[in-house]
């Protein structure tokens, strides 16, 4: 798509000029002001970019000037790409003044590709926006074109790529301008004369550019398009036939694009980690709605639920025109795995660390949830193993967000309770009879170990043989105490 007069549109919408005045905008270039864009009645007077403003001035002496802005103009095309979303998630940026929109897939949710380009150019044109748009197999059969060819709307068909590009002059390659001047001044001025000639000639005169072009835009070659988000592996959209204004119909129309999402997900055993919402306002302007999931997911009403607390945040504007929701983030996800995860209440097994807090009892799984979308699952931390038999080292805390390498439990998990740094206490024999620690003497009954741990020579530690007891006295307090050559240390309790 090619927004030929986009600069000068996008002012007009702006300030309150007469439809009827020519319209330039103006930029000062070492102390002289020049014309950087002007509009279709400027340009039908004669003034045409990069003419001085006193020159446009004699020429149309009513002519209307504004200041350039281009950084303007760039994000304002950043947002009508967005906009354009709506027909597909593939949308790049082409210039300042152009973009590309991967459509493959999606022209039969629009009633095919003819309905899909005149509803684009028909909204951009309500809007104020004068644009030409092609559709081809190429992007570079596309952009040529849009910008050369006669008639706003083309639908180039499968197989014509050759013949439709002939007469197009050879600028609509996108080559340099200096190096398209000069295949014009050598007599080739179109397309087709570059096709007989000697690709190796070409080269030594031109480089590789000029067989690169052309190689892409006749389809010999691939060309892929960047872009400007990442597209989702699973989306589904919805064009209303009213815009809609009230929160129960966004709320009706999600909840039908939540069936559709969760049923492909189903199909390909996955669930949904985080989903992207997004509405189209008739305005052009899209609004986003984003909601985690602390462990995969793809039941419609539970996802529901979570964007029940931020619908309110959405405003309509003038209304909401279409509707698309996303899946951004998947993980596998089968049905044996939700069934095992409901009814798993066991303390250990392999599972418990890398799903902790996620997997297990789903009210606590929805409680996760809900905190995470209010506070941000980044500020939620879990607990996982990790590779250390030291007790102090075995267990590593995280954020929610933050997929974690599997590992797998001890399979004993020791004391409910570890304590950051042991606590030196004064014991009594060996094992401990007893031992006084803050103040209080506890006379043990039972004892069981040693266990005994050394340290990690292969990360260069270095310290003492440590020798874990299980302590238990006499009002059933249980201690982990370890000993060493420095003495006697608690380390954590297990109740």
């Amino acid at each position: 798509m090619w927004l030929p007069r986009w600069p000068t549109d996008r002012l007009r919408r702006r300030q309150p000029i007469p439809s009827d005045w020519p319209l330039v905008a103006v930029a000062e270039f070492g102390g002289r002001a020049l014309v950087t864009a002007a509009d279709s009645l400027a340009a039908a007077g004669g003034v045409l970019p990069g003419a001085s403003l006193a020159d446009a001035r004699a020429l149309l002496p009513g002519l209307a000037t504004l200041p350039a802005d281009p950084a303007g103009d760039a994000a304002e095309l950043a947002r009508l790409a967005d906009w354009c979303g709506r027909y597909s998630p593939l949308v790049a940026l082409d210039g300042a003044d152009g973009l590309w929109i991967d459509i493959t897939g999606a022209a039969h949710l629009f009633g095919g590709e003819a309905a899909l380009i005149a509803d684009l150019r028909h909204r951009l044109a309500a809007r104020g926006h004068d644009a030409r748009a092609a559709i081809a197999d190429t992007p570079g059969a596309a952009w040529a074109i849009a910008r050369f060819a006669d008639g706003p709307e083309t639908i180039l068909s499968s197989g014509r790529l050759a013949a439709a590009l002939a007469e197009l002059p050879v600028s609509a390659l996108r080559l340099p301008p200096t190096m398209a001047a000069e295949l014009e001044r050598l007599g080739l001025r179109r397309i087709a004369d570059l096709y007989p000639l000697p690709r190796a000639s070409l080269a030594r005169r031109f480089g590789l550019l000029p067989g690169e072009r052309l190689d892409q835009a006749l389809g010999r070659a691939e060309e892929p398009i960047s872009p400007r988000l990442p597209a989702p592996a699973y989306v589904v959209r919805r064009v209303l036939a009213e815009p809609t204004l009230e929160a129960d119909g966004i709320a009706a129309v999600l909840q039908r694009l939540l069936g559709r999402l969760c049923e492909e997900l189903a199909e390909a055993g996955q669930g949904a980690r985080r989903l992207d919402l997004h509405c189209y306002r008739v305005d052009g302007r899209v609004i986003r709605l984003s909601v985690g999931t602390s462990q995969p997911a793809r039941e419609p009403r539970a996802l529901a639920r979570l964007f029940a607390e931020r619908l309110d945040r959405i405003d309509p504007g003038f209304g909401i025109e279409a509707m698309a929701l996303a899946a951004a983030r998947v993980e596998a996800m089968s049905d044996l795995q939700l069934v095992l995860e409901r009814g798993s209440g066991e303390r250990g097994g392999g599972e418990r660390g890398s799903k902790a807090g996620r997997a297990g009892d789903p009210l606590l799984a929805s409680f996760v949830d809900r905190l995470g979308n209010r506070l941000g699952f980044s500020r939620i931390a879990r607990a996982i193993p990790r590779e250390s038999h030291l007790p102090e080292r075995a267990v590593s805390r995280v954020a929610l967000d933050v997929e974690a390498p599997p590992a797998r439990w001890p399979d004993d998990p020791g004391p409910l309770r570890l304590f950051n740094r042991p606590e030196q206490v004064e014991a009594d024999g060996d094992p401990p009879e007893a031992f006084l620690w803050r103040r209080r003497r506890h006379r043990i009954l039972k004892a069981e170990g040693p266990a005994r741990i050394a340290p990690e020579w292969w990360r260069g530690a270095t310290g003492d043989v440590r020798d874990y007891w299980r302590l238990e006295d006499e009002e059933g307090r249980r201690f982990w105490l370890y000993g060493e050559a420095g003495g006697w240390y608690l380390h954590g309790l297990f109740a």
